[in-house]
């Protein structure tokens, strides 16, 4: 352990160095208020045009259930919509208003959104380039050199990478409720929310939801967006690996996660398609209710494909990075 904590430490150095996390908290500190801006001129129409928020769940219920008629909507979107006028007929039989603004609401939602596309690509922006940018440079050529195993190498860049992808989902966090509560409030962490929504098909079996506060519908909605991020960082880690270039480790992880988003919406009939991780990153649907993208699919199912696609990208990426003659 004597050994790895200073490699850990200059492997930390070198990530705040590139000023990447710099970066993406930039990012951050751009596109939020955005977000918060529509979602508040959102909110300013509905309350315009409703004067209660039962009104506006009713009127949804309603628009969803006339345009299960249409021919134009596939199947896939219909099936949806069916599972979405349940779950908010739920809402309105419990009285609860499940758009009422909040700083917190919004962080629950901007996350819930951002976990399969918007995330993962801030997470590849630091990963991307920890191994193949050295070798970029030469400076991979420099560090081999000295009398330290190559595994205690890698073992500290991937412990580094952790730390900070760790770091990202807070910095997240934290800047969405701090800039969507000025203008939604910081109130809000106790209102209820509900899960335990059991899907089969186009119907949901309310028996096993129950209502729990938003602090930690929150704390669970983290752990899995961690979890997501961690596969995810593994993967771009195992990448950099691989490809000697930067600019290709970042268009083959971008290729990836983008044909993840669309597989999401039109692989409901490709069964196997469940065993990509792309498809599996949007763990926080199944806190939600939402429908999975191929029937089949459950939270301990994704959980399992991810942890396997983690396991094997960290086997691959030791095994490489030992035995390949990367000083030529």
């Amino acid at each position: 352990m004597n050994k790895l904590l200073p490699l850990i430490r200059n492997e930390c150095l070198k990530i705040i160095k590139k000023k990447r996390f710099y970066v993406i908290l930039l990012i951050l500190a751009v596109l939020v208020p955005m977000f918060t801006y529509a979602q508040m001129r959102a909110a300013e129409r509905s309350r315009d045009k409703f004067t209660d928020w039962r009104i506006e769940v009713q009127q949804r219920i309603t628009d969803n259930e006339n345009s299960l008629d249409s021919s134009r909507i596939p199947e896939e979107w219909k099936t949806y919509r069916k599972v979405f006028v349940q779950q908010l007929q739920y809402y309105l039989d419990h009285d609860v208003n499940p758009n009422a603004p909040s700083g917190v609401t919004f962080t629950r939602e901007f996350l819930d959104n951002s976990v399969s596309l918007f995330i993962p690509l801030l997470i590849m922006a630091v990963a991307s380039d920890l191994v193949s940018g050295e070798r970029t440079t030469g400076t991979i050529k420099m560090l081999l050199t000295r009398p330290v195993k190559r595994w205690r190498i890698l073992f500290s860049k991937m412990t580094a990478l952790l730390m900070f992808v760790s770091l990202i989902i807070l910095s997240t966090y934290v800047v969405s409720y701090l800039i969507s509560g000025l203008a939604f409030g910081y109130r809000g962490f106790n209102v209820p929310v509900f899960t335990g929504f059991r899907i089969s098909g186009d119907a949901v079996d309310m028996s096993a939801v129950h209502a729990v506060p938003q602090w930690k519908y929150m704390l669970m909605q983290a752990g899995l967006i961690w979890f997501v991020s961690i596969v995810v960082a593994l993967l771009a880690f195992m990448v950099s690996v691989l490809v000697r270039s930067t600019a290709a480790s970042i268009v083959v992880m971008m290729a990836a996660l983008i044909a993840g988003s669309i597989l999401t919406n039109m692989a409901s009939s490709w069964t196997a398609a469940k065993y990509l991780f792309m498809v599996n990153l949007g763990l926080t649907n199944y806190l939600a209710g939402m429908p999975a993208p191929i029937e089949g699919m459950t939270l301990p199912f994704s959980l399992a494909v991810l942890a396997v696609w983690g396991g094997v990208s960290v086997a691959v990426s030791f095994a490489v990075f030992t035995k390949r003659d990367i000083l030529n």
